[in-house]
């Protein structure tokens, strides 16, 4: 195999004219650019040089190898330049995955930023419910996903990094003698029938946790695993459901909807980044992102009319 240190000096010496002064422009002996020279044409098997006068000329041979060393010249310099724009930022790729409700108050604001920020970036989106994406940060297919996963409890060779805690609201039928009161203790739902509204996983497991102490488990008559359908068969009044304060962009005219308390349900929410990523000026700037949109649609935003909506 041809060694590419050493068709650079051949190239040197070929547009300077003379191995001396490939020599002072490399900063080597002549002694050291004939030695390299010898050992490159033992590698062609094929003379490169010829001498002229004083100096030398490139055989055929030599020519051809010049002409792909400048090539390869160019394409490592480009590469180095490349290789500065990526760890600083100025390009690459972010592949993200998510989880329906967090699109628009999270993903949406922070996708807008890093554009902003890092307008070179390519950012891959992609919806993982109800999969779980884990796998995908774990092995490096993504670089973060959002999840929700219950507070220090990091799966291995990921880390969470905590966004915001999710408050589920009670979503009753409008004539719902319950309606009438501003806020319910989640015992009050002991004895309804319940609309469930989640995938089995860990925004079920929430649900479930806090109906368990609340000293109850909740007896499902209608399963959607929708937000919006969950509203629907309320709105019908076959049950009563519980749906996550982002979860609540779109509601139902004929559902109300209260605060919990005695306990109050949460989803934690996090960003989860692969455990040995290196270091992303990109990925940083997306978690920031992220986590002032977290904040920018936390619970003073969203609550203080919750008691009164129908």
């Amino acid at each position: 195999m041809l060694d590419v240190r050493r068709m650079q000096v051949l190239r040197t010496v070929v547009t300077s004219g003379s191995v001396t002064a490939a020599a002072t422009t490399l900063g080597y002996t002549p002694s050291a650019i004939s030695q390299q020279i010898a050992a490159l044409e033992k590698e062609a098997g094929i003379a490169l040089l010829e001498r002229v006068g004083r100096g030398v000329r490139p055989t055929a041979a030599g020519l051809l190898l010049t002409e792909y060393a400048d090539t390869i010249g160019r394409q490592v310099a480009e590469a180095e330049t490349a290789l500065a724009d990526l760890r600083t930022g100025r390009t690459g790729r972010l592949a993200v995955r998510y989880f329906a409700t967090a699109g628009a108050p999270l993903v949406a604001p922070a996708v807008a930023r890093l554009r902003a920020e890092h307008p070179g970036v390519q950012v891959e989106l992609k919806l993982i419910d109800p999969d779980d994406p884990l796998p995908a940060v774990k092995e490096g297919r993504a670089d973060l996903a959002l999840v929700v996963r219950p507070r220090g409890a990091d799966p291995d060779g990921v880390r969470l990094l905590h966004l915001l805690d999710d408050t589920y609201f009670a979503v009753l039928p409008a004539a719902h003698p319950l309606a009438d009161r501003a806020a319910l203790e989640l015992a009050d739902l002991a004895d309804e029938p319940w609309v469930g509204s989640e995938w089995p996983g860990p925004c079920l497991d929430a649900q479930l946790e806090a109906c368990a102490e609340a000293g109850f488990r909740p007896r499902f008559v209608v399963e959607s695993e929708d937000y919006i359908t969950a509203q629907g068969f309320v709105a019908a009044g076959l049950g009563v459901a519980l749906v996550p304060r982002l979860g609540l962009g779109s509601r139902h005219p004929d559902v109300a909807v209260r605060r919990l308390t005695a306990p109050e349900p949460q989803r934690s929410i996090h960003a989860a980044v692969r455990e040995t990523a290196p270091p992303q000026p990109a990925l940083r700037t997306f978690v920031r992102a992220l986590r002032d949109a977290a904040e920018a649609s936390g619970p003073q935003q969203a609550t203080p009319g919750c008691g009164s909506m129908s």
